[in-house]
């Protein structure tokens, strides 16, 4: 059974409550860290909190909310291993996981209402990744990723 982790910074607090519910709705399990409620929060301590669980394999997927969803893609991937899609459109959300295999999806409060934050999770969440051509792609990130940290 997927079991999703998901977290926000004070900006997608409501944002993040709404999808929570939304998921559990669909009897998904999600683990909460945070933030819990509206006091302002560094939104990178966040992104670290859900991309290290991915990284280490303990969640499939991560959902990260912050005022445009611009900070917590770039804060998550910046975690070995982690591939974050920011995702505003049914169509991003649905090729961040057929063609990318992202493992987070991250989306702005202050950009997007509720009610399409529920759909974009829903495509996400039934989106699994299509391999055939996308795999030596992903592939290739991946090898990035492994070169680069090796490098610093």
């Amino acid at each position: 059974m997927m079991k999703i982790i998901i977290g926000a910074d004070n900006l997608g607090y409501d944002l993040k409550e709404i999808v929570k519910t939304h998921i559990e709705s669909k009897g998904i399990e999600v683990v909460d860290v945070g933030v819990y409620d509206k006091k302002p929060v560094d939104y990178p301590d966040v992104a670290l909190a859900v991309a290290k669980r991915i990284a280490n394999n303990e969640f499939e997927r991560g959902i990260l909310i912050c005022g445009t969803g611009i900070g917590m893609a770039i804060a998550a991937n910046k975690v070995p291993g982690v591939r974050a899609a920011q995702c505003h459109d049914i169509y991003s959300a649905e090729r961040s996981r057929k063609s990318n295999n992202a493992q987070i999806m991250t989306m702005g409060a202050v950009v997007i209402g509720p009610e399409l934050a529920k759909k974009l999770v829903d495509v996400w969440l039934e989106s699994e990744f299509q391999g055939g051509r996308s795999i030596p792609k992903v592939k290739k990130i991946n090898d990035i990723d492994s070169r680069c940290r090796k490098s610093v």
